[in-house]
């Protein structure tokens, strides 16, 4: 079995102007998701307020609380309402949550600011994915959804890079006010890009209120159909860990003893091999299950011996890991949308969400503890070793299905001589 589309043959006549508009307003929805120009000095502005470390800690713990708990409730109402709409309203709510900040910097503004921003982007999370496999798959075009969002998430790192770049100077011009206005501006650019996307879904004839019946219906698909369920338990797998890794990769940089001035240098250099794991996606959306446990296997092994080594060159190999790791997270939300009926997408792809962000909370605890006895570099190899694992458990999935295949086919006869 391999991780590409089970379908019949795709038409051979594909509307490509179609396809170019619903591509681009994602090319440009992903740059403007990710080009906040707050993200690089929003800690700075919280301690400058006079937040303790603390009170700074339980801001970021309610921003993920807050995408926990509207996770899954947002999937179920993307399916039963417009995806579009969400994908507007996402954007302006973490537009208010930006302005509240600068305008009215305080604990509370703060704390409100994270719930809208956690909330924008749990509306935007599944009903996104599920609108574009969607518009894809109408046009006969579900097989490119691999490399279509490989290079959305390439944008959207590259959007990140460019702002990390800009804030300095913007915020050198002026000051918190400066970075805060063009975040603001950049999120209602982006609301008004999803205004832009193409939707011919018709959401379901019953009222809008009975969303937890659509939420029952997608959780029902995922119990009944093992290959949804198999699907669904990658996502988090393979995306959860070096998601939170890469919060720490600043900390992992700095021990290698480079000044603080080259820290961000060599981040572009890590991030830079995310971005190419990303467009990697459409040539390899056809491996195997077995080729899919090898990709995890070597950006281990890479991430585990890079990390460990202490060096700026060894860097190379956490950025080959990410890479790795990047590609892995594209094939995995392929391989769930391929599977999933289109009832119930949004729901399904936020329940994976819903996973990815509990086992990244969980992964946040873990590298604290193991960080603070071990180092930054001795822990992030040890989480080198839930993606062997994983990647044990597809080989295991593989050898029984050979297996059982072998079995059920028929033995041949000799002929009497």
């Amino acid at each position: 079995m391999t991780l590409s589309p089970e379908r019949a043959s795709v038409p051979a006549s594909v509307p490509a102007s179609g396809v170019r508009r619903l591509t681009r307003t994602l090319y440009a929805y992903a740059f403007c998701d990710e080009f906040v120009l707050l993200y690089p000095v929003y800690a700075l502005l919280f301690s400058d307020t006079g937040l303790s470390v603390w009170q700074i800690t339980t801001l970021f713990a309610l921003w993920s609380l807050t995408g926990v708990v509207l996770e899954v409730p947002s999937g179920a109402w993307a399916d039963a309402v417009s995806r579009r709409l969400l994908l507007v309203l996402g954007p302006l709510l973490t537009a208010v949550g930006f302005a509240l900040w600068v305008l009215a910097p305080s604990y509370g503004a703060f704390a409100l600011g994270f719930v809208l921003w956690g909330a924008g982007g749990a509306l935007g999370s599944g009903a996104l994915e599920a609108l574009v496999y969607d518009e894809l798959d109408r046009r006969g075009a579900a097989r490119r959804y691999a490399g279509v969002m490989g290079r959305a998430r390439s944008i959207g790192l590259v959007a990140t890079m460019t702002a990390m770049g800009l804030a300095g100077p913007v915020f050198t011009w002026g000051g918190y006010g400066a970075v805060g206005a063009a975040s603001v501006l950049v999120c209602l650019l982006g609301a008004a890009v999803a205004t832009r996307f193409p939707e011919h879904r018709r959401p379901p004839a019953e009222d809008t209120a009975g969303w937890t019946a659509t939420l029952r219906a997608g959780l029902a698909e995922a119990r009944a159909d093992r290959s949804v369920r198999g699907a669904l338990l990658l996502v988090p797998a393979v995306s959860a860990v070096w998601g939170a890794l890469d919060e720490y990769t600043p900390l992992l940089v700095r021990d290698t003893g480079v000044a603080h001035q080259t820290v961000p240098w060599l981040l572009l250099v890590i991030w830079a091999g995310a971005t190419a794991g990303a467009l990697l996606a459409g040539v390899a959306e056809r491996l195997t299950r077995a080729g899919f446990a090898a990709l995890l296997t070597v950006s281990a092994l890479a991430l585990a011996v890079g990390a460990a080594a202490g060096t700026p060159v060894a860097l190379l190999l956490v950025a080959l890991a990410f890479g790795g790791f990047q590609l892995a997270t594209v094939l995995a939300d392929a391989r769930l949308q391929h599977r999933i009926e289109d009832t119930g997408r949004a729901t399904l792809t936020s329940v994976a969400g819903l996973g990815t962000e509990l086992a990244t909370l969980t992964v946040f605890g873990a590298y604290a503890a193991t960080a603070t006895v071990t180092g930054h570099g001795t822990a992030f190899a040890w989480f080198a070793v839930p993606y062997l694992l994983t990647a044990l458990l597809l080989v295991t999935v593989v050898r029984r299905a050979a297996a059982v295949a072998g079995r059920a086919r028929p033995r041949s006869r000799r002929c009497p001589s």
